[in-house]
């Protein structure tokens, strides 16, 4: 039998009873006692209701598209209420007929009033889904296949320069305050919300309106566009129409008198 001096050293051996805690295991517990602890303050929270349903957490857009309602409604209470003043101011105040006949005129221009006569609409769209390059094209970016703010801008501006007597979006008549502005390709009018296909309805001469749009170097470079993704483009002419009355509010809040 050899010394215990020479014989190998045997390794340390653990006392034998609980095993010690691993740092996985601490962790994990840590891990289930944090979400115990969520449970209970979202139990708290929600005093047991659904608060993901809870109509005070709207989506943006679903807010928006509830402002775009309550506008459209206060739209309309504005043009009765204005209907009211129109007939008081229809009886005998002592003006002449030819301030009388001034007075039409300038609610005509100010697009206050209904307006008829023939007219042409413009009708843009979004390209189709999944829209890809015709032959001879690089294949789009998102932002090509999409109607944007200056594109709507361009028709409004090339109607106005062909003459157009009066001009409407979507169903709102434009007047000298008026701003067409896109967030995205979605369109805010006047405080109401719209989505595409947008419609752009001018009355006037239909063949000086077509020959602005043709000659307008917006529109032309918009029809590369056509060309190239699909992007929607369509213009049609009416014998006849007639678009509403502007109901909104007219006062300016921000002009000064020029000199």
């Amino acid at each position: 039998m050899s010394n215990s001096a020479d014989s190998p050293t045997e390794p340390a051996r653990r006392p034998v009873g609980r095993p010690a805690l691993r740092p996985v295991r601490v962790l994990t517990a840590a891990v289930f006692a944090l979400a115990g602890l969520i449970f209970v303050t979202s139990f708290n929270t929600a005093k047991g209701t659904n608060i993901r349903t809870d109509d005070s957490l709207l989506k943006l857009s679903d807010l928006i598209q509830q402002r775009s309602h309550n506008n459209a409604a206060l739209e309309e209470s504005t043009a009765a209420v204005r209907g009211d003043v129109d007939a008081l101011a229809q009886r005998d105040d002592g003006s002449t007929k030819a301030e009388d006949a001034k007075l039409k005129a300038l609610e005509q221009s100010a697009g206050t009033k209904k307006l008829s006569g023939e007219a042409l609409t413009v009708t843009l769209d979004d390209a189709p889904p999944n829209a890809t390059a015709n032959p001879g094209y690089p294949e789009p970016q998102p932002n090509d296949l999409v109607i944007h703010q200056q594109d709507l801008q361009a028709v409004v501006n090339a109607l106005w320069q062909g003459g157009a007597e009066g001009i409407k979006v979507m169903d709102q008549r434009l007047i000298s305050t008026s701003a067409v502005r896109c967030v995205g390709n979605t369109l805010i009018l006047q405080g109401r919300v719209y989505s595409p296909p947008y419609k752009v309805t001018a009355v006037g001469d239909p063949d000086r309106l077509q020959r602005a749009l043709t000659a307008s170097t917006a529109i032309q470079n918009y029809q590369l566009y056509v060309k190239a993704y699909g992007l929607g483009w369509k213009v049609d002419e009416h014998e006849a129409m007639t678009l509403p009355g502007y109901s909104g509010t007219v006062d300016l809040h921000y002009a000064s008198p020029v000199g």
